[in-house]
């Protein structure tokens, strides 16, 4: 876990000030923190500049921009090097998982390589820690894997299904380790693949059981975290929660149809809508 570039927020104003626009509002002057966040670039080699404008401006609004999977679109280094040209040098902090697309030929460890050259955080069963004005933003990411929901699939039989389980315990325990070690004023938790239901529900119930899993939530719940943010799922819904009453975000871009989703989080209270 290390400590990434500070980079300057807004502070919240007094609302609570009698007789002015917000009164009857609670009394609060902190820190705002803003996450820019999306998944499922899914670049080619033909993408370059297909982002890079919508995020020029991103200083001005945002303290981090976080990426859940799916940098390229079928796990090609050189598709990597068009990903990095494009989040390099924004001014803000990014921080990313991989996606089952970038395990697509074996490279994932270069195409993490190509985008940490780039400046880019990328995580898996580890966390970060960004200042923000002050206060600390913890960023705890794992790309996940599958399994589903009960009572879908059990750690029973095949050896093949066993091992297919056991590397998604493996990962949600890397998981719930990094989201407890962190110090942290605000806790996210940056996956690929679904920790809930409640996101996944417009895709075809056949692909559940590949689309994440219950144990990752888990984890999520078991360690604690204010906001939960995965990709993976381009038929899904926006917003779920973790059976722990965690907020989780589906910031597929598919679903988005926008650059990124922007979110606000504020210590002690978590997310802010």
């Amino acid at each position: 876990m290390g400590l990434a570039t500070t980079h300057h927020s807004r502070r919240v104003p007094d609302r609570g000030s009698g007789g002015t626009p917000g009164s009857g509002l609670r009394r609060y002057v902190g820190t705002m923190i803003r996450v820019a966040a999306v998944g499922d670039l899914h670049f080619g080699l033909d993408s370059g500049g297909s982002l890079r404008p919508q995020l020029e401006s991103l200083p001005e609004v945002a303290d981090a921009l976080l990426i859940a999977g799916d940098l390229t679109h079928d796990g090609d280094p050189d598709q990597a090097h068009v990903v990095a040209a494009e989040v390099a040098d924004l001014g803000v902090p990014v921080v990313a998982v991989l996606g089952n697309h970038d395990y697509g030929l074996d490279q994932e460890k270069e195409i993490a390589r190509i985008v940490a050259d780039a400046g880019v955080t990328v995580l898996e069963g580890r966390g970060v820690t960004l200042e923000v004005d002050g206060d600390r933003l913890g960023i705890a990411g794992t790309k996940g894997f599958v399994g589903g929901w009960p009572p879908y699939w059990h750690a029973a039989g095949e050896p093949e299904v066993r091992a297919l389980l056991g590397r998604t315990k493996q990962l949600a325990d890397g998981l719930e380790r990094s989201l407890a070690a962190l110090d942290a004023d605000v806790r996210v938790a940056l996956l690929h693949y679904s920790p809930v239901e409640a996101t996944i529900a417009n895709d075809p119930p056949q692909l559940w059981p590949w689309l994440g899993s219950y144990m990752l939530a888990d984890a999520i719940d078991r360690a604690g975290a204010d906001l939960t943010l995965h990709g993976h799922v381009h038929l899904g819904i926006h917003r779920g929660e973790t059976p722990g009453g965690v907020p989780v975000r589906n910031v597929s871009q598919h679903l988005l149809g926008q650059p990124f989703m922007l979110l606000r989080l504020e210590p002690e209270r978590g997310l802010i809508e």
